[in-house]
C-alpha cells in the first residue's frame, strides 16, 4: 500500500511539473504571440536545456554524492566547479605555445588538440577531486560530530576562501575561454536540413563528455566493493563501521567522486560558454544545489533530472521571458514542486540519523 501510495505521488508530482511547464508556455504565448509553440521553437528549447542540464548534473551530482554520506550541504563545491574552469584556462592557453610551439590551442591539428583536450580533462578532475578531499580532511572531518550548524559554517567559510583564490589567480574580470570546438551545426552541415534549429558540435561534445561520466559514476556505485561501501555509509554510518568499512577512506572517496565531476563541468562549461570568471562559481553551484533538492538530495538521479528540469526550464524563460526572470522562475518551480512533494521528485522520505 505504501508503494502504491509513493507511486501516486511520483505521477501527481510528475504532472503537477508538465502543468508547470505548459503554463510557462501558456505565458510565453501571451507575451509572444502563438509563434513560440512553433515545433521548432520548441525543439531548441528543449536541446539547449539538455545541454546546460548535463553541466549542471555533474555539480549537482557532488552535492547530493556528499550530502547522501554525510548530510552536510557543500557550499566550497561550486567554487571547486570555478577552479576547474580556471585550471583549464591555464592549461588551453600555456600548453600549445609550451609543448607545440603555437600562439593558440586553435592553430593545432585536430589530433593534438583532442589530445590537449582530454589531457586537461583527465588534469582538471584530478585536480578538483584532491581539492575537494583535501576540503574534507582539513575542514570538515573534525567537525563530523559537531552540531550541524559548524560544519554548514565552515564550508561557507571555505567557499569564500576558493572565490579569493580565483580572484588572486585570474582578476576580476571575466576571460574568454578559447573557442576549441567549430561551430558546425549538425542539421545544416552535416545532414544538409534545412531549419531553424541550432544544434551544434559544441553541444554534442557537452553530451558526450557527461553521459559516460554519468553512466561510470552509476556502475561505480552500484558495481564495486566501494561503491557498495558509500551505499552501506549513506544507509547507516554506525552499522557500516561495524561491518568493517573504512568511514573515513569512504567519505574520503565521496569527495573525490564530486570533485572530480566538478572538474570535469568545469572545462565542459568554458569551452561550451567560452568565458571562465572567479564567482561563477556561485551561480553555477546554486543552480546545481536547487537541481539537487529538485530532484530529492541524496539521490543520484534525482540530481540528474533536477538538474534537465533546471536546464529546460531556464531556457524556456530566456526565449519566452527577459533572461533577468530565469532564476526567479526557476526557484518558484523548485518552491512549487516542494510544495507538493517536499522529497523533491525522486526522494524519498528517510528517518532523522542520531
Amino acid at each position: 500500500m505504501e508503494s502504491v501510495r509513493d507511486a501516486l505521488g511520483r505521477l501527481g508530482t510528475f504532472l503537477f511539473l508538465l502543468a508547470i511547464l505548459v503554463f510557462i508556455l501558456i505565458l510565453g504565448v501571451l507575451q509572444n504571440g502563438p509563434s513560440v509553440l512553433n515545433p521548432a521553437t520548441l525543439l531548441q528549447i528543449f536541446l539547449i536545456g539538455i545541454s546546460n542540464g548535463a553541466i549542471i548534473a555533474l555539480i549537482a551530482l557532488g552535492y547530493t554524492l556528499v550530502y547522501g554520506i554525510i548530510e552536510l550541504i557543500n557550499f566550497a563545491h561550486g567554487d571547486v566547479f570555478m577552479l576547474g574552469t580556471m585550471l583549464s584556462l591555464t592549461l588551453i592557453t600555456w600548453a600549445p605555445k609550451a609543448i607545440f610551439g603555437v600562439a593558440q590551442a586553435r592553430a593545432l591539428p585536430t589530433v593534438p588538440l583532442a589530445a590537449l583536450l582530454v589531457v586537461t580533462l583527465v588534469l582538471a578532475m584530478v585536480f578538483c577531486a584532491t581539492l575537494n578531499a583535501t576540503i574534507e580532511r582539513l575542514a570538515y572531518r573534525r567537525l563530523r560530530h559537531a552540531p550541524r550548524l559548524a560544519p554548514l559554517i565552515s564550508a561557507i567559510g571555505v567557499s569564500f576562501m576558493l572565490v579569493n583564490v580565483g580572484l588572486a589567480w585570474k582578476g576580476a574580470s571575466p576571460l574568454n575561454f578559447p573557442n576549441l570546438i567549430p561551430p558546425t551545426d549538425i542539421f545544416r552541415d552535416v545532414l544538409g536540413i534545412q531549419t531553424n534549429v541550432f544544434f551544434t558540435i559544441k553541444d554534442i561534445a557537452v553530451i558526450a563528455i557527461t553521459i559516460p561520466l554519468m553512466l561510470a559514476l552509476h556502475l561505480f556505485v552500484t558495481r564495486t566493493k566501494l561503491g557498495k561501501a558509500m551505499r552501506a555509509t549513506a544507509q547507516d554510518r554506525d552499522a557500516a563501521a561495524m561491518m568493517g568499512i573504512d568511514i573515513n577512506l569512504t567519505i574520503s572517496l565521496t569527495f573525490l567522486l564530486g570533485g572530480s565531476l566538478a572538474g570535469a563541468a568545469g572545462l565542459i562549461s568554458g569551452l561550451y560558454n567560452n568565458t571562465a570568471w572567479y564567482f561563477q562559481g556561485f551561480r553555477g553551484g546554486l543552480l546545481a544545489f536547487t537541481a539537487a533538492v529538485l530532484g530529492g538530495i541524496g539521490n543520484i538521479y534525482g540530481a540528474v533530472l533536477g538538474a534537465i528540469v533546471i536546464g529546460i526550464v531556464s531556457a524556456a524563460s530566456d526565449f519566452m521571458f527577459d533572461p533577468r526572470w530565469t532564476q526567479a522562475i526557476v526557484f518558484a518551480t523548485l518552491v512549487l514542486i516542494l510544495v507538493f512533494r517536499p522529497t523533491g521528485l525522486l526522494g524519498e522520505e528517510t528517518p532523522e540519523r542520531a
